[in-house]
């Protein structure tokens, strides 16, 4: 019985999970699927009736919360608006001849967008993949997880998700010094998924193109960048944006520059194709983005009540005992990333304890390999996670069966962090 009594937390939080998944099954919705499972927790940790509408009420009236629902729904709106006024066909088209190998086009626009650090980013990069895509002999399903997997790659590289911000503050680690022992990841997740989801025996296309003779010329410079100026506007406006403000005004939240390259994005759109402004209304009172932006208030509610049941600290009091550093460094980013899907969780909840048990355990000089560790967990947690904003977006736009997407994910998911373990022996 205290055997078991140990494990309480952790049976409760896979309760609390499988409720969730259990109504995503039975089509209730994933945000109603979600909001189940923040009750279910509730319950399990005793939290009053008044405690859960409070943490609720004060989680939609977050600012991050109300800025990534701002930002999805920018998403939707630039994102719908290139496809409607037939801008994401050219931006294809101008580039087609530049891209000649079709698995080349299918990863080309996720990886894109991947550089640019806002949350639900593959419902960007998604119409892009169905333009890709067209003429070639790929399911929606496979569609979905290159789009998903693909937006992912730079999250262990690259200097501006928030994520990687905080880790370095956490660890008191230059971010460029962390990168250069995180980098690995990218490599890894680029392999993986050319090994699970391009390789042509998982992915055989017909005619692929890659002969230099084959498909369109070439076009101008100028039309791409034409054509592509949105987009440009979207990614360097947000590295700008960013970078300004964090200079001049350290108080603003970096959510204001993405959200002033997405409008000025959306607008660059409405102005190359004169007409198309009564499209935007018509995209925001869509049945599809309403239920997006439902969606991620639900995630967030979530991800309130997972911190203030006391859930994760239990968790954290698991991992005691001659065990304590691995366990905080493995399972507990895992966990937190696998079932909350956002990197900042698992990074705010796991990383100060792993910080904190390597400096008492007199192994400082170690902690970049368990640094490693621990992103390399909650990263392939977050990957794995059927909850990961990015995954629920990416099959809601393909209408794809969540559960046979999300197997296909699992697999690599995993295998990217047993690679992570296989490098932190070497680090050390």
């Amino acid at each position: 019985m205290d055997f078991l009594a140990g494990f309480l937390p952790l049976i409760k939080i896979i309760s609390v999970f499988a409720c969730m998944l259990v109504g995503i099954r039975m089509r209730l919705g994933v945000g109603p699927s979600i909001l189940i499972g923040a009750v279910v927790m509730a319950v399990f940790t005793s939290m009053g009736a008044g405690s859960f509408i409070q943490v609720s009420l004060s989680a939609l009236a977050d600012s991050k919360t109300l800025f990534l629902a701002l930002i999805v729904a920018l998403i939707m709106v630039l994102s719908g608006l290139l496809e409607r006024t037939g801008q994401a066909s050219r931006i294809m088209e101008s580039l087609t001849g530049y891209l000649r190998s079709p698995r080349l086009r299918l990863v080309f626009f996720p990886a894109l967008i991947g550089l640019l650090p806002m949350p639900g980013g593959a419902i960007f990069s998604a119409p892009m993949i169905q333009e890709a895509a067209g003429g070639l002999d790929v399911s929606s399903r496979e569609k979905a997880v290159i789009n998903y997997w693909f937006r992912h790659v730079w999250e262990l590289t690259w200097p501006l998700y928030p994520g990687m911000i905080l880790a370095a503050a956490l660890c008191s680690m230059p971010i460029f010094k962390l990168i250069s022992y995180t980098f690995p990841g990218s490599l890894a997740c680029i392999a993986l998924g050319w090994f699970f989801f391009l390789r042509p025996s998982v992915l055989p296309m017909a005619n692929n193109g890659n002969s230099q003779g084959d498909g369109p010329a070439r076009t101008g410079v100028r039309r791409i960048l034409v054509e592509g100026l949105p987009l440009i506007t979207a990614i360097v406006g947000a590295l700008f944006f960013e970078g300004t403000l964090a200079a001049l005004f350290p108080d603003i939240p970096f959510e204001s520059g993405i959200v002033l390259a997405l409008t000025a994005a959306v607008l660059c759109v409405v102005f190359a194709n004169p007409g198309s402004l009564p499209l935007v209304r018509s995209l925001l009172l869509e049945k599809r983005f309403l239920n997006m932006v439902f969606m991620i208030l639900c995630v967030f509610v979530f991800k309130d009540i997972l911190g203030a049941s006391g859930l994760i600290d239990e968790l954290s009091r698991m991992a005691g005992g001659e065990t304590a550093l691995v366990a905080a460094a493995v399972l507990v980013p895992f966990l937190v990333g696998f079932i909350s899907g956002i990197t900042m969780a698992f990074v705010g909840s796991a990383m100060p304890l792993v910080v904190g048990l390597v400096h008492a355990s007199g192994l400082s000089d170690q902690l970049p390999a368990w640094m490693v560790l621990c992103m390399f967990s909650g990263f392939s947690g977050i990957m794995a996670s059927p909850l990961h904003i990015c995954f629920l977006l990416t099959c809601e736009y393909f209408k794809v069966d969540m559960y046979s997407s999300w197997k296909q994910v699992a697999v690599p998911s995993l295998v990217l962090m047993m690679l992570g373990v296989a490098y932190f022996f070497i680090l050390l």
